[in-house]
């Protein structure tokens, strides 16, 4: 399988004007190629798109200037170019992620995903990047040479696996340059301590795990009163202004900072997390529709639930572990993790509930996290079967109060 190692570089005044050069050149390659596709009813191919955007190109006056760098990274952008248009195009014929229809069994459902859009300009003020393939970069000792740039000295964290088949150079909003190397990596073998794990993600407790453990969010609150504060300013001042773009790259950096947080977090409790269970089960939220909640769509936003995912997918793959997304429509805060009683929906403010069918008492995202196990596992209890004759209500009517433990009454 693959994987992505990325380091940190801190380029001389020189090399930065070179790569400020060579970003540029590939930025108004991808534009140009871009422009002639939505001018054409049918795509050209990349060999003709690289002919007329960059071999032709060079010959004119107005872009002569790309002679002055390295010629793969241009080619790259055309190939990204291709590549981003065919995921678009799969994602409208329903052949990856993002389609709009799903078909089942029963019937067609349609659910609001979120589709693969369109290949878009890309501008000056965005991350920029420019991609090597072999032979565009070669490694002298600890540094590394790029063409056309020169010799390079990433920060070494870690060791390279393998001998990479790409490399990408980075330069993000905040100013900071990174070389991400594409290597090839072998599975892991570790025995796990644990069968099965169910995880039931919220906001100010991140995880709550099946087995009763907890994981606690970190706190952005006091950054993201910065950036608020600091986007106020942003939008007061003029544009194209010298104080504006100061602000820009503050605000910048303190996105850096959260994205940074919450990454080593979520990095800490996936290796935790998968390295310990042969069998990892998430629910599959809705996160799209979650943000639509102008008072949660902020907190919801700062969490990570979809990059948590991914990392819980992509390790459980090289751990050899087996990984398990739960239908989102399974209601697994509605019955009883123990008898499989079925109380109904609670309010969110109700954090403890008290079993009228077995009369035990459960914490509410614990008893959550044990039903997403079950389901994940393929020993959910038939809440049907177990279900009284008697018309369920919700434990939080008044009738039922003194079955309740809120949060507040702990």
């Amino acid at each position: 399988m693959k994987a992505r190692y990325q380091y940190r570089f801190y380029p001389t005044d020189q090399q930065q004007r070179s790569l400020a050069q060579l970003f540029g050149c590939v930025r108004v390659v991808w534009n140009d190629a871009l422009a002639i596709c939505k001018g054409l009813e049918k795509l050209p191919s990349n060999n003709d798109l690289q002919k007329l955007v960059i071999t032709q190109a060079k010959k004119t006056l107005e872009r002569q200037w790309l002679s002055e760098v390295s010629n793969i990274p241009l080619q790259q952008s055309v190939a990204d170019l291709g590549v981003a248009y065919k995921n678009f195009f799969d994602s409208l014929k329903g052949k990856r992620k993002g389609a709009a229809v799903r078909r089942t069994e029963d019937s067609v459902r349609r659910h609001a995903f979120k589709k693969v859009g369109r290949p878009k300009f890309k501008k000056k003020t965005n991350q920029q990047s420019a991609r090597f393939r072999i032979g565009g970069f070669t490694f002298q000792g600890k540094q590394v040479y790029l063409a056309k740039i020169g010799n390079v000295s990433p920060i070494w964290s870690r060791d390279l696996p393998s001998s990479p088949s790409s490399l990408t150079v980075i330069k993000d909003c905040a100013n900071r340059y990174f070389l991400s190397f594409v290597v090839e990596v072998e599975p892991v073998n570790i025995d796990a301590k644990n069968q099965s794990i169910g995880i039931d993600l919220g906001i100010k407790t991140f995880a709550v795990m099946s087995d009763g453990s907890k994981a606690e969010s970190p706190n952005y609150s006091s950054l993201d009163r910065k950036i608020r504060k600091l986007q106020k300013k942003l939008a007061r001042q003029p544009k194209e202004s010298k104080r504006r773009n100061i602000t820009r790259i503050r605000i910048a950096k303190l996105h850096n900072q959260i994205a940074d947080i919450r990454k080593d977090f979520l990095h800490k409790l996936s290796t935790k997390i998968v390295s310990e269970n042969q069998a990892i089960v998430l629910e599959d939220l809705n996160v799209s529709g979650l943000v639509k909640n102008r008072k949660l769509s902020r907190a919801i936003s700062l969490q990570g639930w979809r990059e948590f995912r991914t990392l819980c997918e992509g390790k459980s793959e090289k751990f050899n572990r087996i990984f398990h997304v739960i239908n989102r429509w399974e209601p697994t805060s509605q019955i009883c993790s123990d008898c499989g009683y079925k109380w109904g929906k609670l309010d969110l403010k109700v954090r403890l509930v008290k079993c009228l069918g077995c009369g035990s008492e459960h914490d509410r995202d614990e008893n959550a996290a044990k039903n997403i196990n079950k389901v994940g596992t393929g020993h959910c209890h038939d809440s049907k079967r177990t279900q009284r004759n008697c018309k369920t209500t919700s434990v939080a009517e008044s009738v039922e109060a003194s079955r309740i433990t809120e949060a507040s009454a702990r």
